[in-house]
Parts: C-alpha cells; structure tokens; sequence
C-alpha cells in the first residue's frame, strides 16, 4: 500500500496567505482594475507610463502607511522591479 504525499501546509501558511493585505488595503488585483478602468474610462491607451501615472496620483492623495506601501508595492511591479 502507497502513502499518499501531501504537501506540508501549516494552519499559520493557510492564515497568511488570507490575511496577506491589512485590513482595508485591497488586493494587487483589485487595485490595477481600478486603475486600468479608470484609464479606460477617461479614454485614454492603457500602458505602463499612463499606469504609473495614476498610481503615483493614488500614492500623494493616501492617508496610511498601509496604502503607502502597497501602491510602492503596485509602482514597483508595474516597472518591473523587485520590492525590498
């Protein structure tokens, strides 16, 4: 009789992987929809600069550090470049 494996996950990976945002900061998803529909919205082509662009708007108009970090997180993925 073969055992089954199964990946070791524990209770704190399952936790973590639903409680990865603070409460009240959306997803990274979330928040690039929003962004690329307000784009489309206004009419204009949706790429890197005119994603930035708004992200960067997003970032000076935030009121918590929460908020701070994930468009730094959002701006830095955009670019392509690794957040530290």
């Amino acid at each position: 009789m073969q055992r089954q494996q199964r990946t070791p996950v524990t209770k704190r990976e399952i936790t973590h992987s639903f409680r990865s945002n603070a409460p009240g900061v959306p997803t990274q998803e979330e928040s690039l929809g929003q962004v690329v529909a307000e784009i489309l919205r206004a009419g204009e082509a949706v790429t890197r600069t005119s994603i930035c662009t708004k992200l960067l708007a997003k970032l000076d108009q935030t009121p918590g550090a929460d908020m701070e970090k994930h468009y730094h997180a959002l701006i830095a993925l955009v670019l392509g470049r690794e957040e530290r």
